[in-house]
């Protein structure tokens, strides 16, 4: 159970402050020697107490002086008068509020709500104006609930995530973690439909070459069923497969090779192409594309992901110059290996003789030989599989320049989306007998990709921005 610090005023706060000071100096005035392992542990867990009461005392003191303060009033004053529902102040409080020393700290701030919510009692229907200015959100201070968010989405189970911060001596359950960690991502999710967050990649002043992927994944989601109930009363679920949708978004340099000081930019959904692009666009736009930048749009051959690139680049408003659309070599190298094991009458070594030619051919921008060579193969009882693979060139040729994207020193491979799909998806929201809620799933999937891009700061930014606050009272 985490420990309450339950205290009045800052005046308070100083008088447990001097305790924990004069607990601290008589520890430093003893004279008694540590003599083995365990009294060297024990002596470590009590200076371990002593700082972090004293760092939650010091932090409960600068918020309650800060929410005292004139600068504080004002800002609540103004915070409530951006909500288009008219609020009214119920006077201050007291607040338990979580901090990651491992104790609650209590403040005392005013709280706001409707005179029709106030009369039909409903719970959580107002705002602590204070703390969310503060970024104060779930009574959670805003590095606790960064930290509990960002073990999260590092570890592989929310069980791990609890045993970390049991082991560093805060006392949270697993469910209070889900929370903290959902409630966050829907804020950030939120506050980025809202305002665009400002976003750094490369400087904009030269010309940048951007790279831009999209590819899906795979997890497996419960999904309720009609009909009767288990005999213990619950609902019986599916668990059917979905396609967890990503996209990545990075810089290269002179060399073709991604640019260190810049982070990429990954995000996904599961709502589906749509939504996946209306991301896409709006993380490019805020990238301020210039004349002088390119982008290359580098992906396999789904149909969902080429049938929107073209409406992409018009929003973009990019010249043709400007935009290069290409099919991921070692996707193309696949089919290839597909039409050659296809020919059952070859040997090994004219197999792979076939494959070295064509994946050369490739390279070199020769697709119209490729396809020739295809195309000769198109008889007996494998022509129909065969021809499968053939209208797989034929429809992606204009997007098979490899010898002049290689001569532009960029990418002519997909693997940043493909890493991206791993990292993010399978090595977390995907595994044996793991279902998801679909909100849950979308949540975990933007804390994830904000996380494995090392973009967590914007994240943070957006999740404790009181942006969130008020568009939930609007």
């Amino acid at each position: 159970m985490t420990e309450k610090i339950e205290l009045s005023d800052v005046s308070d706060y100083e008088l447990e402050i001097e305790k924990v000071y004069e607990q601290l100096e008589r520890l430093q005035r003893e004279e008694r020697i540590v003599s083995d392992s365990e009294g060297l542990e024990k002596l470590e867990q009590g200076i371990r107490r002593l700082t972090d009461r004293l760092g939650s005392l010091l932090l409960g003191k600068k918020i309650q002086e800060a929410l005292d303060s004139s600068e504080g009033e004002e800002a609540e004053k103004e915070l409530v008068k951006r909500i288009p529902k008219r609020l009214k102040s119920e006077g201050k409080k007291a607040v338990h509020i979580e901090t990651s020393f491992g104790y609650q700290i209590t403040v005392w701030v005013r709280y706001y709500r409707r005179n029709c919510d106030r009369k039909r009692k409903k719970r959580h229907a107002g705002l602590y104006a204070g703390l969310v200015w503060l970024g104060i959100y779930e009574r959670c201070t805003p590095h606790f609930s960064a930290e509990v968010g960002v073990l999260a989405a590092m570890l592989g189970s929310f069980d791990e995530a609890q045993q970390v911060l049991t082991a560093r001596g805060v006392e949270i359950g697993s469910k209070s973690i889900r929370r903290i960690t959902y409630r966050s991502a829907q804020r950030a999710r939120m506050v980025q439909h809202l305002e665009e967050v400002e976003v750094e990649m490369g400087d904009v002043s030269t010309g940048r070459r951007i790279i831009a992927s999209a590819d899906g994944g795979r997890v497996r989601l419960r999904e309720n069923k009609r009909g009767r109930k288990t005999k213990k009363g619950r609902t019986r679920y599916k668990g059917a497969w979905r396609e967890p949708k990503l996209f990545i978004i990075y810089v290269v340099d002179a060399e073709g090779k991604k640019m260190k000081k810049c982070a990429p930019l990954i995000d996904g959904t599961l709502h589906g192409p749509d939504v996946l692009f209306s991301l896409l666009l709006s993380y490019l736009r805020q990238l301020n594309i210039q004349a002088s930048d390119v982008l290359l749009f580098v992906a396999d051959g789904a149909k969902w992901i080429w049938n929107r690139v073209p409406a992409l680049a018009e929003a973009l408003g990019l010249k043709s110059n400007q935009l290069f659309e290409l099919i991921d070599f070692f996707h193309a190298v696949q089919h290839l290996h597909t039409v050659s094991k296809l020919r059952k009458d070859w040997s090994p070594t004219r197999r792979k003789r076939w494959l070295t030619r064509q994946r050369k051919r490739l390279l070199l921008g020769q697709v119209d030989q490729v396809m020739a060579a295809i195309r000769s193969l198109c008889r007996g009882r494998n022509s129909k599989a065969i021809r499968t693979h053939l209208n797989y060139f034929v429809s992606h040729q204009h997007r098979m320049a490899y010898d002049k994207i290689t001569a532009l020193k960029l990418p002519i491979g997909s693997g940043a989306i493909e890493s991206a799909i791993r990292r993010v998806v399978n090595l977390r929201l995907k595994g044996p007998a793991i279902f998801w809620c679909k909100g849950h799933a979308e949540e975990l999937l933007m804390l994830r990709s904000f996380y494995k891009s090392g973009q967590w700061h914007l994240f943070k930014k957006m999740a404790h921005s009181p942006l969130a606050a008020i568009a939930s009272l609007a």
